[in-house]
């Protein structure tokens, strides 16, 4: 009976291969490249946009903005980590799977990466506006 529930449950989360060391679960591996995504992400924001708050001073305006921006980028790992839960339940190859899984990786940590010195040229440039 609990072999039953054990392989019930198994089919019920497909990518869920407990027991299987050889099987990648790239959901996991997409929900981690979220979530320290998301980490460095938001210390990029504080450190660069407080630096900047500090030098400049700027109005309280842009702590909004941090907070805006962080609320912006949370439902967008999200949609990451839903897509990959169904991915290894597509039929795709294996190798198709970790091409796709390295293009929404290296997207997702370019984001990353990138978007805390676009918010930074904005406020330099909202700062030189007004």
């Amino acid at each position: 009976m609990v072999a039953a529930a054990s392989r019930n449950s198994a089919s019920k989360h497909p990518g869920h291969h407990h027991g299987n060391p050889d099987v990648v679960r790239w959901d996991k591996k997409m929900s981690n490249n979220c979530a320290a995504a998301l980490l460095v992400y938001t210390m990029m924001q504080i450190y660069f946009v407080l630096g900047m708050i500090e030098t400049q001073g700027v109005s309280i305006a842009p702590y909004f903005g941090l907070i805006v921006l962080v609320a912006i980028i949370i439902p967008f790992c999200r949609n990451f980590e839903k897509r990959w839960q169904t991915m290894s339940s597509s039929g795709l190859s294996h190798q198709s799977i970790a091409a796709k899984f390295r293009m929404d990786q290296l997207l997702l940590w370019s984001l990353t990466l990138g978007l805390p010195f676009v918010f930074c040229a904005l406020i330099k440039a909202a700062g030189t506006l007004f």
